[in-house]
């Protein structure tokens, strides 16, 4: 396999990377055992706000969500909002589990998150096109390989997607702290400034983090090991 070869994560139908790690607490297995078939996101029919929350409100994506540090931030930051989030590793699933049951008693359950154990892309696909108020990739694994390039995220097919499901106006967010990514990603998103608009003015606006943009865990320790963190706002027109 090699980086010539045609194809992406939409056309390689394959899940890569592990699955799971070290045995859950029992805490944490008690949540994927019973919170998580209650927020599941169904696996079959479109995936709408109504079907998942019982009414229409914005609806948010979060490819990949690690421990589910941010996916949990910005659902008790907008409770009127939709929240799905869609995650292979087990371990990070039941770290956001944890964080959806309110951090054994710091705060409320939140009740507007929808949680994927599974390929993103086969939940987005079901998605309706123009549905999507905010879709977020944040530090996704760089493959920084040349010949693993395929299996990036940021690639022109899940960029066509994206753009598909965003609604207009609404907004796609990319965060990476590795320099290979960051520019095979700036490349990608160079061939679709028809469908995407870069909300930056200056360096600033990608060196510095927004507001409402929470450090997760593998920032912060990205950034203790001395890694630079980008941080990109793109709007569909």
């Amino acid at each position: 396999m090699t980086a010539h070869k045609p194809g992406d994560p939409t056309t390689l139908n394959r899940l890569y990377g592990r699955a799971k790690g070290k045995p859950l607490r029992q805490g944490q297995q008690a949540l994927v055992d019973t919170l998580l078939p209650r927020i599941a996101v169904p696996t079959e029919g479109p995936v709408t706000a109504k079907a998942l929350f019982g009414h229409d409100c914005p609806l948010h994506f979060e490819i990949g969500f690690g421990g589910g540090e941010h996916m949990a931030y910005r659902a008790d930051l907008l409770p009127d909002h939709g929240f799905i989030g869609a995650e292979p590793f087990l371990n990070g699933v039941a770290q956001a589990l944890t964080h959806v049951d309110g951090d054994n008693g710091a705060h409320p359950p939140l009740g507007n998150v929808r949680i994927h154990h599974g390929d993103a892309l086969e939940v987005l696909e079901r998605v309706p096109d123009g549905t999507l108020s905010f879709l977020y990739l944040l530090h996704p694994d760089p493959w920084p390989k040349a010949r693993h390039a395929k299996r990036r995220m940021m690639n022109d097919g899940p960029v066509d997607l994206f753009a598909r499901k965003l609604k207009p106006g609404g907004e796609f967010r990319f965060g990476t702290d590795h320099p290979i990514y960051l520019r095979h990603a700036l490349m990608v998103m160079r061939r679709h400034t028809d469908q995407f608009q870069w909300l930056a003015q200056g360096p600033q606006d990608f060196q510095q983090r927004p507001a409402g943009w929470p450090e997760t865990r593998y920032a912060a320790k990205a950034r203790a090991q001395g890694h630079e963190i980008w941080y990109f706002r793109y709007r569909r027109i």
